[in-house]
């Protein structure tokens, strides 16, 4: 069986869908993996580190996609790639099927089997490929890094002959991979942290990386299913508004990091907040591609407004290519073998299995996610 690796198109994506590591992996499952010229440059990966590893080289897209069994992107194909795309070839990417509706019905109708691997249900056997987790962990540590790349002060505490210089207080708003991320690198850089998130069962997380937790006193919880959080109530929101707003007078960085999956990202940081933030304050908006925790937030730039600086970058976890795809990579890898015959080395995909059922959205030509066909959420 063939399994493609295409280069990436989209605007500022450096990552790809396979390592020197996963490329030996995937051979040795009996796949000839092909990769288009190039693919790895934005990750540091040679053409010749991939021939090494057991991957054939394509000159072109076109050669690299032409009659793939499987196909393993970062980003959803295009209408140019899918049209290069056998029927029943499998895609595995992340492939925003909320945010982009009328792409998943060209899967259908391209006959592609398509899984969104950011739909990959939080059990813990799928723990090992679980993209949101991976990338998310990296974005946390990069946005601290960013943040104190603008922060004109110092984070830690320093003590000197000229006199003490205070250490930085950074907020953390969003509990999640991410978040706890930041806060154990906020943390390492000698900042003073504290932490919200709707979820109670945060609170002890938070703590155990030596954050202070903040949260509104409420017999409401914020927990999802899967470990997500939950849209709360309007009483709720108001409630924790007003904690926030009394909270974020005294920070110098925050960073937002909360998303609810399908649905734009939440409002958690008012322009009414942002006034009252100190002059020469960061905050940096993890959720910056959905829309943002904060309005005066505009995606892919870096702006100041009130005296703060708002960093709404995005792909923040490819900016750090390497391991960002490495990670990825691997879950790709922990996906797929599962799925190949150990005797006939071809595709047997369990249809019945959580990790499939939750993340295929097309199959022999039909939508088959509950929540994307007609009728579902």
């Amino acid at each position: 069986m063939k399994l493609a690796i295409p280069k990436e198109h989209l605007d500022g994506e450096t990552r790809v869908a396979a390592s020197v590591d996963t490329v030996k992996k995937l051979t040795a499952l009996g796949l000839e993996v092909v990769v288009e010229t190039g693919a790895g440059a934005g990750a540091s990966i040679s053409d010749a580190l991939y021939q090494e590893a057991g991957a054939k080289i394509a000159a072109s897209e076109t050669e690299a996609l032409k009659d793939a069994d499987i196909v393993f992107k970062v980003r959803a194909p295009s209408d140019e790639e899918l049209g290069m795309m056998k029927r029943g070839a499998m895609l595995a990417a992340i492939l925003n099927p909320y945010d982009d509706k009328a792409r998943f019905q060209k899967y259908a109708a391209a006959g592609v089997n398509a899984f969104a691997m950011e739909l990959m249900p939080r059990i813990s056997r799928a723990q090992s490929m679980d993209v949101l987790s991976s990338q998310s962990n990296l974005a946390g540590y990069k946005a601290v890094i960013n943040a104190a790349a603008a922060f004109t002060r110092a984070m830690p505490m320093m003590m000197t002959a000229a006199g003490t210089i205070a250490p930085a207080r950074v907020f953390i708003m969003g509990v999640g991979v991410a978040g706890l991320q930041a806060i154990a690198t906020a943390k390492r850089l000698g900042a003073i942290v504290s932490a919200t998130d709707v979820r109670s069962a945060t609170k002890e997380q938070v703590e155990s990386l030596g954050g202070t937790f903040i949260m509104v006193e409420s017999e409401e919880s914020g927990d999802a299913a899967g470990g997500y959080a939950k849209e709360m109530s309007d009483d709720y929101k108001r409630r924790q508004a007003a904690l926030v707003a009394e909270h974020i007078k005294k920070q110098d960085i925050v960073i937002t990091t909360a998303l609810i999956p399908g649905r734009p990202a939440p409002e958690l940081v008012s322009e009414e907040m942002v006034k009252t933030m100190k002059p020469g304050s960061i905050l940096v908006d993890l959720a910056a591609e959905r829309g943002g925790n904060c309005p005066l937030t505009e995606a892919g730039k870096t702006v100041v407004k009130h005296g703060v600086t708002l960093i709404g970058e995005l792909n923040v976890a490819g900016q750090l290519a390497v391991d960002a795809s490495s990670l990825y990579a691997k879950n790709l890898l922990n996906f797929i073998t599962p799925m190949i015959d150990k005797e006939t080395k071809a595709l047997a995909i369990n249809w019945e299995d959580e990790t499939i059922t939750g993340t295929c959205l097309t199959r022999d030509g039909q939508v088959v996610h509950p929540s994307l066909r007609e009728g579902g959420n």
